[in-house]
């Protein structure tokens, strides 16, 4: 047995250098890649700052421009909300019924597993660019399954409609995150109690009221937790928006990140003071939703079993 490490005394100096000598790396870089930038984009935002000309101060000209006369960013903010609120709902919800068969353990789980998940190892880079070839409408698979099955009618321009165009984006969200949904949930069932499931069983409790009285509960934190991760990455979405549809047809995909974007590069007024307004303002729209979101889910009593 190893001896007893001496007790710690208040007076005993600590080794600073050493602690200094390990977290400085990290806390300059934390500094120089997050914290500057972030206070740069809240001073800009305040700002005309054009390339080779010294900043124009413009107190809150930019905040009222955004808030009062850009109707594109109003239609930016509702598609990102839509998106963030439906598809973090239909991933998880997919992902406990997906986790449930497997922990079921139905015929070929293990083929299921790999063939549900294989979607979350992809990047949004290749899923776009596989999902435009489906939804192509001349010979894309969707529309091709579709004339083959008689339901010709129902084809569309899936990505150039923009009655369709935001709900074929969110599926496509949907089928690529609802795999990893489904593993940590998974995860979640694998590790509850069986004292109380075998407890449910002997008080003749079928499966449905085990679900939904027992396994649901018990995974509950779980399930919430994955909610607020979702829509935390989907109030940020980008990539796939702009592998697929560049916010189009229409301002009919248009997110936040999107519009961000092509106000700070692709317009032609080369100000950065107006995409720095629009980064900080949804900053607090995004930080404000996940306090809120986090106070409802909050649970105000552990549950104890």
């Amino acid at each position: 047995m190893q001896p007893p490490s001496p007790p710690h005394h208040p007076g005993e100096r600590q080794p600073w250098g050493a602690i200094t000598a390990f977290l400085l790396p990290a806390l300059l870089l934390y500094a120089g890649f997050t914290c500057y930038p972030v206070l740069r984009t809240w001073w800009n935002s305040f700002h005309k700052v054009l390339p080779r000309r010294p900043d124009e101060f413009l107190g809150l000209a930019n905040y009222e421009a955004l808030l009062l006369q850009d109707d594109i960013f109003w239609r930016a903010v509702k598609n990102t909300l839509t998106w963030a609120s439906i598809s973090p709902l239909v991933e998880v919800s997919l992902g406990l019924l997906l986790a449930l068969a497997l922990y079921a353990k139905i015929p070929g789980a293990r083929l299921f597993r790999i063939a549900w998940f294989t979607p979350v190892l992809m990047s949004y880079v290749v899923v776009g660019i596989l999902w435009v070839w489906i939804y192509n409408f001349d010979w894309g698979a969707a529309n091709a399954i579709l004339r083959a099955v008689g339901l010709k009618s129902l084809a569309h321009a899936w990505l150039g409609d923009p009655k369709v165009a935001l709900p074929s984006l969110v599926f496509i969200t949907s089928w690529m995150w609802t795999g990893f949904n489904m593993v940590v949930l998974l995860a979640a069932l694998h590790s509850l109690p069986s004292e109380v499931l075998e407890a449910a069983e002997l008080d003749n409790c079928g499966w449905g009221r085990k679900l939904v009285f027992v396994i649901v509960p018990l995974v509950k934190p779980t399930i919430l937790n994955l909610i607020v991760l979702s829509f935390i990455g989907k109030m940020k979405i980008f990539d796939l928006v702009w592998i697929t549809t560049k916010g189009g047809p229409l301002w009919a995909t248009e997110t936040v990140s999107t519009y961000l974007y092509k106000r700070a590069f692709e317009w032609t007024s080369f100000d950065l003071g107006y995409p720095s307004t629009i980064a900080t303002v949804w900053f607090v729209i995004v930080l404000g939703s996940v306090l809120l979101l986090s106070w409802a889910f909050r649970q105000r009593q552990k549950l104890e079993y």
